[in-house]
């Protein structure tokens, strides 16, 4: 894990940090399966309550906040729908499937962006990286295979994990364009707050309430913004300043680990052996791909949502 940066690292250990980060994306599926709301009424709070937690943060951009033009708003409306499939479909797949087989697939995401950005960015590719996908892809195929052979329903999670995991890719697509131009405490905070929108909207339209919750889903609506959310996507953003964007990538490859891990203590789950060895080839595919992947650093890493003191000083000038 290299340092990228001029700036004095923090006092505590990045690699520690890093740990930290990964274990808390790992417990977003956990924190899901507790809930018994509909997920449409999860993945809103969730972002929601991010956005409060943010709120602080976003007020110090607030010259910024609106100063958009009609087309940036567009792609930002996309971005948010494609964020708010994610959740419904992902979410969606952990009523059906394991923590360990929806989480696997969704490692998939920066296979999916590279192809995406092969597209519309032309962003070359290797050898190597088309070897890391062909395993990764075998993987998916073996774990919808085996999970077919347990039962339809589990197969039918796959599939929405894996769809979930393509609208989240659409999403880091266009959040490339979009970061050109735009800071991106200002990108999410928009994002977050369309994509929860869009969930509220669908709650409406298939009336699902949005109160008389119990205490324990609110309190899992709160632990998806604090946790995953911001001890793990946000702390992840906020070590790019003082690490390796490849590496930072690479925590991709922790989460079906650590979750599958926590499913077990906490849910009572296990691993067939199916889902292990695909686990496995799904892991190293994707490994080999951002080991090896030309565009890593770019395309593969979520933007920064901190941005330094000294560009806060500067903006406030």
């Amino acid at each position: 894990m290299n340092s990228h940066a001029t700036s004095k690292s923090p006092a505590i250990p990045l690699e520690l940090l890093y740990v930290i980060g990964i274990i808390a994306i790992s417990f977003s599926s956990i924190f899901i399966r507790w809930s018994d709301a509909e997920v449409s009424v999860i993945g809103m709070y969730r972002l929601y309550f991010t956005n409060l937690l943010l709120l602080p943060l976003a007020i110090r951009y607030r010259k910024e906040l609106f100063r958009i033009q009609p087309k940036t708003w567009l792609m930002l409306g996309i971005s948010g729908l494609m964020l708010a499939l994610h959740f419904l479909l992902w979410m969606g797949s952990l009523r059906l499937t394991t923590v360990a087989s929806s989480t696997v697939i969704l490692t998939l995401e920066p296979i999916m962006v590279v192809i995406g950005s092969y597209f519309l960015f032309r962003t070359r590719t290797n050898r190597f990286m088309i070897i890391g996908m062909g395993m990764a892809v075998l993987g998916s195929v073996a774990i919808g295979w085996g999970d077919f052979a347990l039962s339809g329903t589990a197969l039918q999670g796959d599939i929405l994990s894996f769809l979930g995991t393509i609208a989240v890719a659409i999403h880091m697509l266009i959040s490339k364009h979009i970061r050109s131009h735009m800071e991106a405490l200002i990108y999410n905070f928009w994002v977050f707050f369309i994509a929860g929108s869009v969930m509220a909207l669908y709650n409406v339209f298939h009336d699902i309430p949005f109160t008389g919750y119990a205490a324990k889903d609110w309190g899992v609506f709160w632990l998806l913004a604090i946790v995953p959310t911001l001890f793990g996507h946000y702390l992840f953003n906020w070590l790019l300043k003082y690490m390796n964007a490849g590496a930072v990538s690479m925590a991709v490859l922790g989460e079906p680990v650590f979750a599958s891990l926590l499913a077990f203590w906490l849910l009572g789950e296990s691993l067939t052996g199916i889902q292990l060895g695909a686990g496995v080839l799904i892991l190293l595919g994707v490994w080999v791909f951002i080991r090896f992947g030309k565009d890593k650093t770019e395309a593969l890493v979520p933007p920064d949502l901190m941005a330094t003191e000294e560009e806060m000083v500067e903006r406030e000038k």
